[in-house]
């Protein structure tokens, strides 16, 4: 299946995940955003939690579908045994880059990708990351840049919080916001 030949809707208000599906040739004719609740159901695992919401912004689209494939997909931050999302505000955002700092994490990316013919499929794609120790200093400094803004976890990998990456195993795409190998395989394979 030729990526340009597809006609494909993302579910997804982030322009990052529109700019990533571009640079490997996947134009969506349609980009919809979702109003969903990203709240976590009690006792909800990150991987359930982020395919759950995957899924939830993928069928939100439905309506609009026109013969499309559609992808939604969520990206979340599991670290000390508790799920985090996007930071609320500035003080959220320093909190959670304080945790981080000096320890590892785990970044969980969920697809979902509907075909026109309501075929579902989901994966969820797990990345591990060690931050380096962050000063007060440095987190203030990060944060008055707003690159933490709608980002899970507060950072933005491929930006300026960099410089705070120990070390990273598994997929560098996810962390970014979506493994752009993982929704290739899932749209060529889907029928």
């Amino acid at each position: 299946m030729e990526s340009k030949k597809i006609n494909l809707i993302l579910a997804s208000s982030s322009k990052r995940r529109l700019q990533m599906l571009k640079s490997i040739g996947y134009e969506p004719h349609k980009v919809f955003n979702p109003k969903i609740e990203e709240k976590v159901h009690d006792e909800e695992t990150p991987q359930k939690y982020v395919t759950r919401l995957a899924e939830e912004k993928a069928r939100s689209a439905l309506s609009i579908n026109n013969n499309s494939y559609i992808i939604g997909a969520d990206t979340i931050i599991f670290a000390g045994n508790k799920i985090i999302g996007k930071p609320n505000n500035y003080d959220d955002a320093y909190n959670i880059l304080n945790k981080l700092s000096g320890s590892r994490h785990r970044v969980f990316g969920g697809i979902c990708v509907i075909s026109p013919n309501l075929k579902v499929v989901k994966r969820v794609i797990v990345t591990r990351v060690k931050f380096r120790s962050i000063s007060e200093s440095e987190i203030k400094n990060y944060l008055i840049k707003n690159e933490w803004k709608g980002k899970a976890g507060g950072y933005a990998i491929q930006g300026y919080a960099a410089k705070f990456v120990k070390y990273i195993n598994g997929n560098y795409d996810n962390v970014k916001g979506l493994s752009l190998v993982d929704f290739d395989s899932i749209i060529k394979g889907i029928n």
